[in-house]
């Protein structure tokens, strides 16, 4: 079998031109996605390929016509994504391959990212890296036998040829070969249950960090090269390690990524906003589309870090991100939607990546006049921020004192100029062709932008930011959570689809125990529990204190993933692990905290060598390794005193309070009338209680 890889292989690198893309006639062809809500599977619904959606139907003509499979991955704002379909799926040459040999199936690995993660899974172990667009070529019953990412024209006719014409003489090999790789996609990532019961230490954390040092970019921030993604995750598991352990050259370095994401290219400084990453490594050139996930997940790490740090320009960089999300990604229901693209209609009307964002220096002294020249030096419209074809990207560098020396201005001038050019080209930008907009509502990542506005509203205590979350809160509750207690993925016209994901769960979980602590509306607690004892009836594997990434209720694929690793998002599991041990502190309930610790026994040696992929879990380590408070106010004021303790950073604790009295384990006996008391315990075991916040600090310790 490994012939046939080498002959493919060989095909692939010796065809590396791609031809031109045939201009097809609007509509001429229409095949079954017209009849999907996914925007990325109706962007393919007029292309000559006979798209099928991933169901039932489908994968029973497969075996019905002894086909193999084709399937093609991707998502509505990927810029490699509209190249490869310009180029091949809407050419008539090679859609008549594609029909004659195979059944196509198109995938939104948004909506679906189950099946992505299993063909993900096999294109890694076949070529040593995967992306996006992900294709997949399988037996009739879904078994992987070949795949890849992006194939220009030629490339990609040579390698479905010889894969048909293998197929149809020697079937025999690519079962062979089917039965192999697949074996690989179950065995791989497997998790076994870890019986060593020795517990979790600050030295754990120090040794992982240790060797997570060689990969960081001390100068730049993030990791050392290029591209560079946020991580959110990372960042925030560093800056509590670099609190509480007080590393001040972690410290350093996470201010330094932080501060250099939210200058650079990468965040959108006239509209607000993150892209997904930037390709070089001073955090410039994006690659344009901008991700709900991602800027959920980045508000609420700038939370934070204001927190700890009260820096000015982390305050200003969540403010104008969630401006963004409310003008962009906001519906009327409250749903937050996925994406905007990468790519836009330029001046010529033609299809060009970051196209609405880019600006050209004559433009800009069209526009700015008198101001040009402060206005360049601010956002560096020189060879700074040069980036190709005569734009230039706006990118800021520290030297905010500089640019007041240099131009005999006050800070407070340069600010209302600030505001006052973000205004004028935002109005501007915005009679350009806009980047299309993927309007469909995933439960798991509007779950993460949900957190990124309670976050916020915890730092700043602003109303708005709090009516948006619960507006959110109740979309979800109301939308997505169905009657027997099961949440949805997805929400589109109305309508609520697809079987949760165990994403889902524990973003929601998390988002909601957040919530409860901000509001102390105990519905959000116990949603937050019900959910969790859902997931451990259709989850949960007990012989490896694991849970899959989807239900039992579910069709099967041909293997049942497990999240593990932390990447972009954090693994579901280390998110239901941590939303495990907060929820046994707050029910009193030791399984809960026996299966947390369990689940972090199982992946603690990964952690200690990589700490980069498994943050989250590092996070769940170090509330295992010292003390963990559990805050509890109950009275009158109750609000007036949380608001005092959350301008303070405390990584290492969870909050209950209520005004009245409460049953809930941490509350119960509690309330007093004619006083507002704050209750500092470790593991159930409390100091005395007192009524000043200031003093309750006092009983707190931070570091290790």
């Amino acid at each position: 079998m490994s012939r046939l890889i080498v002959f493919i292989l060989l095909i692939i690198i010796t065809s590396c031109t791609s031809q031109t893309k045939q201009k097809m006639p609007k509509h001429t062809y229409t095949n079954s996605l017209i009849n999907e809500t996914s925007p990325y599977l109706l962007q393919h619904a007029h292309n000559p390929v006979d798209w099928h959606a991933w169901n039932a139907e489908t994968l029973e003509l497969a075996k019905k016509e002894n086909k193999l499979i084709l399937i093609s991955i991707g998502y509505s704002s990927c810029h490699w994504c509209h190249v490869m379909e310009h180029e091949c799926f809407e050419d008539e040459e090679v859609a008549a391959i594609m029909n004659q040999n195979f059944i196509n199936i198109k995938v939104d690995r948004e909506e679906r990212p189950d099946i992505d993660q299993v063909y993900m899974n096999a294109v890694q172990l076949i070529t040593g890296k995967g992306g996006w667009p992900l294709n997949c070529i399988t037996l009739p019953d879904g078994r992987p036998i070949w795949g890849g990412t992006y194939f220009p024209k030629k490339n990609w006719i040579n390698a479905l040829t010889q894969l048909a014409e293998l197929y149809a003489k020697t079937p025999e090999k690519a079962i062979d070969y089917a039965e192999k790789l697949t074996e690989g996609v179950k065995n791989s990532n497997l998790i076994s249950f870890n019986n060593t019961t020795e517990g979790f230490t600050t030295e754990d954390l120090k040794s992982s960090v240790t060797e997570w040092k060689q990969t960081m970019d001390f100068d730049l921030g993030g990791r050392i090269g290029a591209p560079k993604f946020p991580m959110p995750n990372n960042y925030q598991f560093l800056l509590r390690y670099a609190i509480q352990a007080k590393d001040n050259e972690i410290l350093n370095y996470v201010n330094t990524s932080l501060t250099n994401m939210a200058l650079g290219g990468i965040y959108d400084q006239i509209g607000g906003g993150f892209a997904r990453y930037s390709v070089d490594k001073k955090w410039h050139v994006p690659h344009f589309e901008k991700m709900l996930y991602d800027n959920g997940q980045l508000v609420s790490l700038y939370a934070e870090a204001y927190q700890a740090t009260k820096n000015e320009l982390y305050k200003n960089t969540i403010y104008q991100t969630l401006q963004f999300i409310e003008r962009e990604q906001t519906s009327s229901e409250g749903a937050f939607y996925s994406s905007l693209d990468a790519d836009s209609n330029n001046k010529e009307g033609k299809l060009e990546e970051g196209a609405f964002y880019v600006w050209r220096k004559e433009e800009l002294k069209l526009i700015l006049t008198a101001d040009f020249e402060l206005f360049s030096d601010y956002y560096n419209v020189n060879n700074y921020g040069f980036w190709e074809h005569d734009n230039y990207i706006l990118i800021r560098k520290d030297n905010t004192s500089q640019i007041l020396k240099n131009h005999s201005i006050s800070i407070e001038e340069l600010e209302e100029k600030v505001t006052s050019w973000q205004k004028i080209l935002l109005k501007k930008r915005n009679k350009k062709d806009k980047p299309r907009l993927d309007d469909k509502s995933l439960t798991s990542w509007n779950a993460l932008m949900l957190k990124g506005y309670i976050n916020a509203y915890t730092v700043f205590n602003e109303k708005h930011f709090l009516d948006v979350a619960i507006k959110n809160a109740t979309f979800i509750y109301t939308k997505q959570l169905q009657e027997n207690g099961n949440l949805n993925h997805n929400y589109k016209n109305g309508k609520s689809t697809i079987n949760g994901y165990l994403e889902d769960y524990a973003t929601v979980i998390d988002a909601y125990i957040a919530l409860y602590e901000a509001t102390f509306n105990e519905m959000w607690l116990n949603t937050a529990k019900q959910l969790t004892d859902y997931t451990f009836d259709h989850f949960y594997d007990t012989e490896r204190a694991m849970f899959y990434f989807t239900s039992n209720e579910d069709p099967n694929l041909i293997t049942r993933k497990m999240e593990i690793e932390d990447n972009v998002i954090p693994a579901s599991n280390s998110i239901m692990a941590r939303n495990l041990f907060k929820l046994s502190h707050y029910y009193s309930n030791s399984y809960y905290l026996k299966v947390s610790k369990q689940m972090l026994a199982n992946v603690k040696d990964r952690t200690q060598k990589y700490g980069s992929g498994y943050s989250n879990w590092l996070q769940l380590m170090a509330d295992f390794s010292r003390d963990y408070y559990e805050i509890a106010i109950s009275g009158e004021n109750a609000f007036e005193k949380l608001h005092e303790l959350n301008e303070n950073y405390i990584p290492n604790k969870l909050i209950a309070g209520s005004t009245k009295n409460s049953k809930l384990p941490l509350m119960e006996g509690r309330y007093n009338e004619s006083e507002t008391y704050i209750y500092i315990c470790v593991d159930g075991a409390c100091q005395l209680p007192v009524s000043d916040p200031k003093k309750a600090l006092n009983q707190l310790k931070i570091t290790f």
